[in-house]
């Protein structure tokens, strides 16, 4: 058994190495082309995850944090919304699953909160490391995200962390995944002053109604408590300066192999 979660670990690091040393050399590439072409307005994202995107068409971005093992594809599958809690990029049944989009979310439009959830691996992969924005002092290095779609290069920048319980008898219950469209701004305020009232300390940005809210979401395991950790975001489009927004702990009733129930 030890030996299969070494292996297994060992197998999910060389693949996602090797889905980051292609992108690295196409945007050397790219840089290279651009260099010897007056042409230099036609490249976009897609230009860059082309080859990851042939390989698995379920790729909708790419997510990063300097300085962190976040380097990974996101994936999303409407029909099975969460094959990918257990299944990796190239589609085959592993533990650690790959970074994916909730399945009513929409990236390209985009929804006014894009979730996005992975795993918390013991080994410090997928979303592990969102434990550190815990910290005030991680945060105030790294205060940006960045989470390109096939369409658009994207940066994020962080509006609240913070931790909460869904489970549906609690009082403290905070059923964020809930929210993907305001209907209109009341509920948008609402759901941004919610986030920021939670906050583990205050990070001095916010987001106002018009603004897109994206939300990174992993799992802490304490004892028999499940605990989910969402680092709230706010993000600027490096092309038209939009705001984004994600959150931070919570409690999740029940997990199966199959997915997270929520209700």
């Amino acid at each position: 058994m030890i030996c299969h979660h070494y292996k297994e670990a060992a197998e999910q690091n060389d693949l996602y190495d090797s889905l980051v040393e292609i992108v690295e050399d196409s945007e050397e590439t790219l840089e290279s082309e651009s260099e010897e072409s007056e042409a230099t307005d036609d490249t976009t994202p897609f230009s860059e995850y082309e080859e990851l995107y042939r390989k698995n068409p379920d790729m909708v971005g790419w997510i990063k944090i300097e300085d962190t093992k976040i380097n990974y594809p996101v994936m999303q599958s409407i029909d099975e919304p969460n094959f990918y809690l257990k299944h990796g990029f190239d589609r085959n049944y592993t533990d650690y699953g790959c970074p994916y989009v909730q399945e009513n979310c929409d990236v390209l439009a985009p929804s006014d909160n894009v979730v996005i959830y992975a795993h918390h691996m013991n080994d410090g992969s997928m979303f592990a490391a969102l434990d550190d924005y815990k910290s005030k002092s991680f945060w105030e290095g790294h205060k940006t995200i960045t989470f390109d779609t096939l369409t658009q290069h994207n940066e994020y920048e962080v509006v609240a962390v913070f931790k909460t319980v869904v489970y549906t008898s609690s009082p403290e219950s905070f059923k964020y995944y809930h929210f993907t469209d305001a209907e209109n701004e009341a509920e948008f305020n609402d759901y941004v002053a919610k986030c920021k009232e939670l906050s583990l300390y205050d990070t001095g940005v916010s987001a106002e109604y018009g603004d897109k809210l994206i939300t990174l979401s992993t799992c802490e395991y304490s004892q028999t408590t499940l605990i989910s950790f969402i680092v709230s975001k706010s993000v600027v489009n490096i092309e038209c300066r939009k705001r984004f927004l994600m959150s931070g702990l919570m409690e999740i009733k029940e997990v199966q192999n199959n997915g997270i129930q929520y209700d």
